[in-house]
């Protein structure tokens, strides 16, 4: 039942109450927010482009392969380079910018905020953080109510399901502390003897032998050395061996060894419910659900990484929650659309973990800062609503039903596949897909790729019916030209 996850029915009924939802939802026509492009300014022609390549060359280090275009503004779904072309934004600063450019409730809040207190530190309680936190934690708890594992576990009291939260700054920060919190995790569990069914009496004598994590091929979980170690991908590794220790690497949707990889000694497994840089790739439902059973059998915590399939972008409040509430998991690392491009991330935790974790085990400067949390609190607000995820169900459906009938002939050739669910699509080519990219920024629309020679679509998540039509258009066009 759960298998065609993105064709179900589920989706379908999402997708038709969505289709009624996204025209009260949506600000405006497309041609109204196209109409911003009037107030660009235009600049000598790519004189600022060329400036900003050759102080970059000059002053900064140089990590990243750009365009020689400076985008300067933005509203809605577009942006605008300084020399006032138009682009319809189908990255969403890689899936960031949830609400679109320049959204005026976080623009108010972040320009109220910034006149009053950006920052104060964790040395003191300010009175944004902890709100943004009861906000995700209902949210997750009220749009799941099935849930009964994990997160969704009552407290060790007995009361209700009570999760946590810690604050980072960046996706990379929380799977970071993620991995921290499962490693003081498995240490508890082993000197207080509360181990899986299988636990040996070694680990009672070191705890530290339950210390190992499991990770999966085309994960993506960040650049730093602990979120580097569980990216298994050889490109982003090879320069900063060796990695930390500990960390095994199994296939990607495959159980038949689950049992060998993950045994008494492991502390946390970690992986993405829609893979995101490794080429949009939903976990199987029975994969899920035997890593959750294995992590219980071990005495393992299950991390869901949601930087990027989460918060709305599946059409739910959590991809996970397109999965049966056997596959719940212990914690949720969440970052990107979280305050629409001001820099955070946090850890959802179970109320078990949260208990473990004691003063001084972990810590931030700039997490939790109120301008940050504040600008969640109205982001969260806007995609927490039945209309808004309605509409990324439809606008989904919409985006993978024009691909495909535009690419009909070319599917199965040039054209591997199309796949995703709600506004986490992509198209996997034969062929490197940088030619397609290049070409669709040249006729204005801004695209991504990922893993597996793979075109990634992640528009803003409140993006109108007409501009995702439009977007499949010139990317058919594209491809078209392109690989034939």
């Amino acid at each position: 039942m759960y298998s065609l996850l993105f064709r179900s029915k589920g989706v379908q009924a999402l997708s038709a109450a969505g289709a009624r939802a996204s025209a009260r939802y949506v600000a405006g026509p497309a041609s109204s927010i196209r109409g911003y492009r009037a107030a660009s300014v235009l600049m000598n022609q790519g004189s600022v482009a060329k400036q900003a390549a050759e102080s970059n060359q000059r002053f900064m280090v140089n990590t990243y392969s750009r365009p020689e275009i400076v985008l300067s503004h933005g509203k809605g779904s577009y942006v605008y380079d300084t020399d006032g072309k138009e682009y319809l934004d189908f990255t969403a600063g890689i899936a960031v910018v949830g609400l679109g450019h320049s959204h005026p409730d976080v623009t108010a809040a972040v320009s109220d905020q910034a006149a009053k207190l950006v920052h104060c530190s964790n040395l003191y309680h300010n009175e944004w953080a902890p709100k943004l936190a009861q906000k995700i934690v209902s949210a997750t708890l009220e749009s799941y109510p099935q849930g009964s594992q994990g997160i969704y576990a009552k407290s060790s009291s007995g009361s209700d399901a009570s999760a946590r939260v810690f604050f980072s700054n960046s996706g990379t920060e929380a799977n970071e502390g993620a991995l921290k919190f499962a490693r003081k995790y498995g240490k508890v569990v082993a000197e207080q003897g509360i181990l899986g069914k299988t636990a040996s009496e070694a680990l009672r004598g070191d705890p530290n032998l339950k210390s190992g994590i499991v990770s999966f091929t085309g994960a993506f979980h960040g650049r730093s050395m602990g979120a580097l170690s569980v990216t298994a991908n050889p490109k982003y590794q090879k320069p900063f061996a060796p990695l930390i220790p500990g960390v095994q690497t199994m296939k990607f949707n495959d159980t038949r060894e689950l049992g060998t990889f993950i045994d008494e000694r492991t502390c946390a497994v970690i992986v993405e419910p829609i893979q995101g840089e490794g080429g949009i790739h939903a976990a199987h439902v029975d994969f899920l659900r035997a890593l959750r059973r294995r992590c219980d059998q071990v005495g393992a915590l299950l991390i869901y990484d949601e930087i990027q399939c989460g918060l709305g972008r599946s059409g739910k409040l959590w991809a996970h929650q397109l999965y049966p509430e056997d596959c719940s998991p212990d914690i949720v690392t969440m970052a990107k659309p979280l305050a629409n491009g001001i820099p955070i991330g946090a850890i959802l935790v179970s109320d078990r973990v949260a208990d473990m974790i004691k003063v001084g085990d972990h810590g931030t400067t700039f997490g939790g800062n109120p301008l940050a949390c504040r600008a969640g609190c109205v982001v969260l607000d806007h995609i927490n609503t039945p209309e808004l995820l309605s509409h990324v169900a439809a606008a989904g459906e919409t985006l993978e039903q024009e691909l495909t009938s535009a690419l009909a002939q070319l599917i199965g050739g040039p054209v591997v596949e199309v796949r995703g669910t709600g506004l986490l699509r992509g198209i996997q080519l034969s062929s490197d897909p940088t030619p397609v990219v290049n070409l669709a920024r040249d006729r204005g629309l801004l695209l991504v790729s990922a893993g597996g020679n793979t075109v990634r679509l992640v528009p803003p998540l409140n993006t109108s019916i007409e501009d995702i039509k439009k977007g499949a258009a010139i990317l058919a066009e594209c491809i078209k030209q392109t690989v034939q």
